[in-house]
């Protein structure tokens, strides 16, 4: 029985039921009774596993069809009533076509299944920075999940019954066929459509869906912006604290760098690093002319291998109760998960990711799907800042883009003005990695980590964010960084992790104007001693190294840029410029 007075609402989720005809519909109202008895059904049909409830309690273990276990990019499409507004690094499709196309796909999908219906909102309800959707799903995969990554509850009921608008979100896992999964954003009508996949990227319409590529749309419409960001908190005892927020394209050390612990030697000194958000930020101007930003999501979708107590003892943590757990491999003595660099204990008697039985310390295979993920609500973080819960959003300092890089960038430089940090952040290249489908380790272009997200023509997102600079009057200053430069041995020269606070403490001085800086074809980077890097074992040599811009490296890094660029037919003259004089600069060297 619905619980929605809103006739708008009742209407649209009839007309899905009569497309989809379901054998019953459940509303989600997300109370924990409702929740567990269809928690219930999920290990009744194996759909899921329960595991150890002593050492993981109310954790769960779902698998995903071996061809069905990342984000796909090619089968996610932009369908924009003109092509035009889509732009050169969308899909696009007619919207009419897709509706049509689909529509036979949706045709009776959920006939001998229940049809969920999940009102949920991205950010706390009742603040302006809330948006509301309903997810419409015949996955108790998905009605998990989104219970974890978002709001649901009797507040998004009432703001429903108030009047408030909400995207529609229509997925079902059909028969789960590749030939015929499409991810469809309909950005002028507020509206997503996912079939045929039951993989978390491409089934938790909350998720990149509404958040990025359809919030990125509003953000444009609306005067604000929706970004792939992690929010981080940096106190120091007896001082304000800071707010950072980070572009990082997916498994470049994101949710690592969010949950960042400080090294002993800064730990010592009264610092204190707190969590906002992992992945997503919505950011506003303030009445002050700052920058402001909240994580609209509830929970973590992170990538499970190369987590560990070393790399991010935080998120391991926060994995160790109420965390649904994809495609990992499974301890069967102990019915507990194990995934690659977890530790260095693989189960003997194991089960990989396709369910196949599973020798660890014999085996030649990987336990663990590379792109296997964990959802665990944000709560469970140790590390969790009391802002996170507020919703009002924090004051943003600085923003850091960064990418996956073996040679080119250095480690850490500032842009020179917003403008330029623009140019910095739509020049991003990083390595690709196993989050999407497609070959892993090719050098390709991600402008501030949104070109799989950004729902309209990525030019005008260029234009929205210079313009958003003109709005401000005391906008977040701007810097790259890369943690992955490598020596002539392919070794990693950096130790990251923890140590990249080391970094980010040099960022928040240049903001505070505590500390000059050096001149350099890229933009401003720390003089010799403004980088703390006591008690790390780095010669002089290979500090050298991490800063040193190469004039043959940089030569062909403008003329990738120059070739991203090539794809629009127009961009902002300012990002022209930088470019222009980026060219020249390594010219002179």
């Amino acid at each position: 029985m619905t619980m929605i007075t809103n006739q708008f609402v009742n209407d649209w989720v009839k007309e899905m039921a009569e497309l989809t005809k379901p054998e019953e519909i459940i509303w989600i109202d997300g109370s924990e009774e409702q929740l567990e008895a269809i928690k219930q059904d999920a290990l009744a049909t194996k759909e899921m596993i329960e595991l150890n409830q002593e050492k993981l309690p109310g954790c769960l273990y779902y698998r995903t069809k071996p061809t069905d276990v990342a984000r796909d990019e090619k089968r996610t499409v932009i369908c924009t009533r003109r092509k035009e507004d889509a732009g050169p690094t969308n899909n696009w499709v007619d919207p009419q076509e897709m509706y049509d196309k689909m529509g036979k796909l949706f045709d009776g999908s959920m006939k001998g299944r229940k049809m969920y219906v999940i009102p949920f909102s991205m950010g706390v309800v009742g603040t302006e920075f809330s948006k509301i959707g309903i997810e419409i799903t015949d996955s108790i995969y998905v009605v998990l999940s989104m219970a974890i990554m978002t709001r649901v509850g009797k507040d998004v009921i009432d703001a429903l019954n108030a009047g408030a608008d909400f995207t529609k979100c229509l997925h079902s896992k059909a028969d789960i066929n590749e030939q015929e999964k499409y991810i469809a954003h309909f950005p002028e009508d507020n509206t997503i459509w996912s079939i045929n996949s039951a993989y978390g990227g491409n089934v938790l319409l909350g998720k990149k869906c509404l958040a990025l590529r359809i919030g990125s749309y509003l953000g444009k419409q609306e005067g604000w912006m929706a970004e792939h960001m992690l929010i981080l908190k940096v106190e120091k005892e007896g001082e304000e604290p800071k707010y950072v927020c980070g572009a990082f394209p997916s498994a470049c050390g994101k949710t690592n760098l969010a949950m960042l612990t400080p090294p002993d030697y800064f730990k010592e000194q009264g610092y204190k690093v707190s969590t906002i958000g992992d992945d997503i930020s919505w950011l506003r101007i303030g009445e002050d002319g700052r920058l402001y930003a909240v994580n609209p999501e509830n929970g973590f979708f992170g990538v499970a291998p190369g987590t560990n107590m070393k790399s991010n003892p935080n998120a391991m943590l926060t994995t160790m109760k109420g965390t649904i757990f994809t495609n990992v491999a499974r301890n069967l003595d102990e019915n507990t998960v194990w995934w690659e660099s977890m530790d260095k204990n693989p189960p003997a008697n194991g089960e990989d990711w396709l369910g196949n039985p599973w020798n660890g310390p014999e085996a030649e295979v990987k336990g663990a799907h590379p792109n296997s993920r964990f959802t665990a609500p944000a709560a469970n973080c140790p590390i969790i800042a009391n802002e996170f819960a507020t919703g009002e959003g924090v004051p943003i300092s600085a923003i850091i883009f960064g990418g996956r890089r073996a040679k080119a960038e250095p480690l850490v430089y500032q842009a020179k003005d917003w403008n330029h940090g623009v140019f910095i952040g739509s020049a991003m290249a990083s390595e690709t990695t196993a989050a999407a489908n497609g070959q892993v380790g090719v050098v390709r272009h991600d402008p501030m980590a949104m070109l799989p997200f950004c729902g309209y023509n990525m030019a005008e997102y260029f234009q929205h964010w210079i313009d958003m600079g003109k709005r401000m009057t005391n906008p977040p200053k701007i810097f790259h960084v890369n943690w992955f430069r490598t020596d002539e041995n392919d070794k990693f020269m950096w130790p990251g992790f923890g140590d990249n606070l080391r970094a980010i403490l040099w960022m928040l001085d240049r903001c505070d104007g505590k500390i000059g800086a050096e001149s350099t074809p890229l933009g401003l980077a720390p003089k010799k001693g403004d980088l703390d890097v006591t008690g790390l074992d780095l010669s002089d040599e290979v500090m050298e190294k991490l800063f040193a811009v190469n004039k043959a490296d940089w030569e062909a890094e403008v003329e990738g840029i120059q070739e991203f660029y090539d794809k629009f037919d127009s961009l902002p003259v300012e990002l022209t410029d930088a470019l222009a004089n980026l060219k020249s600069e390594i010219e002179a060297l």
